[in-house]
Formats: structure tokens, sequence, C-alpha cells
């Protein structure tokens, strides 16, 4: 593997979490962003058409710390098994909601999560809570409705006076439940439950047909592993992370990986590990954990924020696992990306409270920079483990093992 820290031709391969929205959001995102962050830091960038052949992604040349970089942006798309597993009727999402529960709770799960951070823990009850709050709420309008409706039917027909009762009661429960999810695009609860329910639906296990386009993600970063650019960099934010731990674990150990080759780099923003690697069934994850926590032919940082209510932060998601092996290891560097710090208070006050934005805030612009700016690492001259070469990592850092399930095979 290249050791030069130089980079003029980058490969950049982002991994979406659990998010059934078009890849485009990205490129748009990535398009205002990083020219707002270019305004702010003095620097220049600018998209144009993609280059590759991958399916997504769009062409980055930027002027960085006086210096020139050219970077393809590829999005490894599995959008379109998220909306599959979003596509259920309100009463499987119920059903999802009793299982899932159960998975986190008779697991132990749970009570492990609760003893990292209590953000992402609460943004997990948050479904749960609302879509019973939702069905409470339309059941004692039903039944207030009912009663109504009862003493009017029971003047002309006592007989069918209970039956048409249920029978109005149900249709409005059922009404009322409609409503709530129409409106869900603000409350989230029906977005938020497919998402818990998706891993703990398996146990921690990845579904097959997931598998199998993690596979050809592998392919894509294995063929861009032998081509000419200096940096090849996988970004998993959210759910992508764990998704590109075990990607990248798995082209390590096929090794294919060559060691002339580019300078492969993970960066894991916003990471939710512990909400999959707890789980019983989830001894794939935990083994790729605890190998590529080792490894020389990467440099992983993993950039949290405790301002990001919906990511386990500053949590080593390999320690915090129970995983990490007694000899030590090299990765990841755990890093803050410090909200507080590096936005400005007005910007703070702005966003405090609104949690899925600050989730995405990783991959936006701030306004008073840190050493971590998105741009700068994909768009920049400097690999990612040059440019964090000698970096601390954070000393709030959570590196406590609390998940019992200690087996890696």
């Amino acid at each position: 593997m290249s050791s030069s820290p130089t980079v003029t031709r980058r490969r950049v391969f982002d991994i979406p979490g659990y998010d059934p929205i078009h890849p485009r959001r990205y490129r748009e995102l990535y398009r205002k962003e990083s020219a707002a962050q270019a305004e702010i830091s003095g620097y220049e960038i600018g998209l144009r058409p993609k280059t590759t052949k991958g399916s997504y992604g769009w062409h980055v040349e930027a002027e960085i710390e006086g210096a020139r970089c050219n970077t393809d942006v590829e999005v490894l798309v599995w959008s379109d098994i998220v909306r599959d597993s979003m596509s259920s009727t309100i009463p499987a999402t119920y059903l999802q909601l009793i299982w899932t529960a159960s998975a986190y709770i008779f697991s132990g799960a749970l009570f492990r999560l609760m003893r990292l951070r209590k953000g992402p823990v609460i943004a997990a009850l948050y479904p749960v809570g609302m879509l019973l709050l939702q069905l409470a709420l339309c059941t004692m309008v039903a039944c207030g409705l009912g009663f109504v409706v009862f003493l009017g039917v029971s003047v002309v027909a006592p007989l069918l006076a209970p039956w048409v009762t249920i029978a109005a009661g149900l249709a409005l429960i059922w009404v009322g439940l409609r409503w709530f999810r129409s409106k869900d695009g603000k409350l989230f609860a029906y977005y938020l439950m497919h998402d818990y329910s998706f891993s703990a639906r398996t146990l921690g296990s990845n579904p097959e047909a997931l598998e199998e386009r993690m596979a050809r993600f592998a392919d894509a970063i294995a063929e861009a592993l032998q081509g000419d650019s200096d940096e090849v960099l996988v970004v998993g934010h959210s759910s992508g992370a764990h998704l590109a731990v075990s990607i990248l674990a798995d082209l390590i150990r096929d090794g294919r990986v060559p060691s002339e080759g580019p300078v492969l780099s993970f960066l894991s923003l916003g990471q939710v590990v512990p909400m999959v690697s707890f789980l019983p069934r989830a001894q794939r994850l935990r083994a790729d954990l605890a190998f590529l926590c080792q490894r020389e032919e990467l440099s992983w940082v993993d950039v949290t924020a405790p301002g990001d209510g919906c990511a386990f932060a500053l949590c080593d998601p390999v320690s915090v696992t129970g995983v990490a092996p007694e000899t030590g290891k090299r990765w990841p560097l755990v890093i803050s990306a410090a909200f507080t710090q590096t936005l400005s208070p007005e910007k703070w006050k702005e966003m405090r409270w609104r949690f899925f934005r600050l989730h995405f805030q990783y991959l936006c612009a701030f306004d008073r920079p840190g050493d971590y700016d998105y741009f700068r690492i994909t768009a920049g001259p400097k690999t990612l483990g040059a440019r964090f070469d000698g970096r601390v990592p954070s000393k709030s850092r959570i590196e406590t093992p609390v998940n019992r399930y200690r087996s890696v095979a």
C-alpha cells in the first residue's frame, strides 16, 4: 500500500444509513454544503458530472490547502432495500413494535445500551412510545364517540347497538391511525420503527438481500483499489458505518487490498454500531469489528458528537461491544465533531432540537470548523491517516465493555 500522504486523485464510496430517499439527496447536500464550507474556510470546490461507471455519483474538483485534488464520489445505494423493508401495513408496524421491543428487552441489549448514551436509547424508545400513544389516543376518541353511537342506535335498534358500536369504534381507530401515519413526515414514528426493526427482526444478522448488496459494494471498492487513485476512502454514515465495517473486513480477509495500491481509509460518522452489535445474532459484525480494529491495511477514524442524540457519541464501537483484543487494537481513532464548539452559538441554538438534522451535520458545513471538515477529508490533498496523524483520541470517549456476547466466532 502506498505510504504517500499526498492525494491528487481520490475515490470516495459513500454508504448511507437507513434512508429510503433517492441518492440525489446526497449529491445536492454535498453541492450546497461544500459551497458553504468553501466560502467560510477560504478554499475552492466544485461539482461536475461523474466520471466513473458506478450507479450514482459525482466528480469533485477542489483547491484546498494550496493543492488541487480530483475526487470521484460514488453513493453505494441500498435505499431500495430500505424501501422494501418499510412497505408494511399499520397492523404490521405494530407487530414490528412488539417484536423489536421484545428482541431488545429479552436479549438484555436494551439495558446494556442504556449504560452507554441516553440519547440514542431515547431515540430508540421514541417510536415505541409515539406509536402506543397514537393507538391510545385513537382508542380514547373511538370509545367516546362510540358511546354516542351506542346511545343513538339503541333507541331505534337496541339489538344491533353493540355491534354497530364496535364496528364504528374500530373504524374510528383505523381512520385515526391512518391520519397519524399521514403525518409521519413530521413525527418519524413509523420511519424509526422500521429502522430499528430492520436489525431486530433478524436479531442482528444481515438479511440475505443486504448481504448480496454488500458483496457488490465490496466488488466496487476492490475494483477501485486496483486503479490509479492515491486514496480510496469509504464513508459510512449512521447505519452505513456497520455495513462498512463488514465490507472492509471481507475485503481484507479475501486478500483484495493490494499492498502497492491506493491508500485505504475508513471514515465512520454518527455511528450506531451498538444498536446492532449488542443483539444476540450479530456474530458477523462482532467478528468483523474484532478483525478490523487490528489491521494495518487501512486507517479508521470514527467521528461523532455528543450533540447528536441519534448516535452513540464517542463510544468506541469495538471496545463497548466487548471484542477489543487483549493484545490491544489500532483502530478506530475516536474523535468528536464537537458541535457546541464548531457551530456558532446562533447556529447551535437554531439546530439544537432538530435531532435528525444534527444527525446529518457530519456531512454539512461548520461555521466555526475545527480539525474535522468533511470536505477537506473527501476533497482535500491529504489522506485520512495523514490528516489525523498524531491526533489524540477524545479524552471523553467511552471504552468500557458493556456487551456480554464475547464470542466473535
